[in-house]
């Protein structure tokens, strides 16, 4: 674990990759509160699980900030799932947690990060570029068209 300051509240801010201690509900409720969705907390527990690099922030037992990245340890590492608190949102935690899970991620031939439209412009200044050649199939389709995820063809 890391501790750095807070810079607002002058709180320190402890880092971890553990999941041991995680409390599930309240990562889940981190996500709608970001907002990022309704994602249930047994989900969140097998895509964290699953992941090769975490970050965890906690402020005073509180979590604050989280993300996550699948990585194969050679060709890709794909960063998702960053979530802040409103209440931290605009301190620079959110540019924290990408750069330490870029920082994780190096030595892998490409990193990709998944990114809720309409923030593109927050990834672009940390060095990501928009990829001509992205495609996927969501469980949803249409509801991934509404939200903005997809174009039409």
């Amino acid at each position: 674990m890391a501790a750095l300051i807070d810079r607002e509240n002058n709180v320190p801010l402890v880092w971890t990759h553990l999941i041991d201690n995680v409390d599930w509900n309240e990562l889940s409720a981190l996500y709608l509160a970001a907002p990022l969705g309704n994602k249930k907390p047994a989900d969140l527990k097998t895509v964290f699980t699953n992941s090769m690099f975490r970050c965890f922030v906690h402020e005073d037992d509180k979590l604050v900030g989280v993300g996550r990245a699948l990585a194969d340890g050679v060709d890709c590492a794909y960063i998702c799932d960053i979530a802040v608190l409103p209440s931290h949102q605009g301190t620079g935690l959110g540019q924290q947690i990408v750069g330490k899970l870029v920082n994780l991620s190096r030595g892998h031939r490409k990193i990709i990060l998944y990114a809720v439209p309409g923030k593109e412009g927050f990834y672009r200044k940390l060095g990501f570029r928009r990829m001509r050649t992205a495609m996927a199939i969501f469980e949803n389709q249409a509801l991934a068209m509404e939200r903005g995820y997809l174009d039409e063809t």
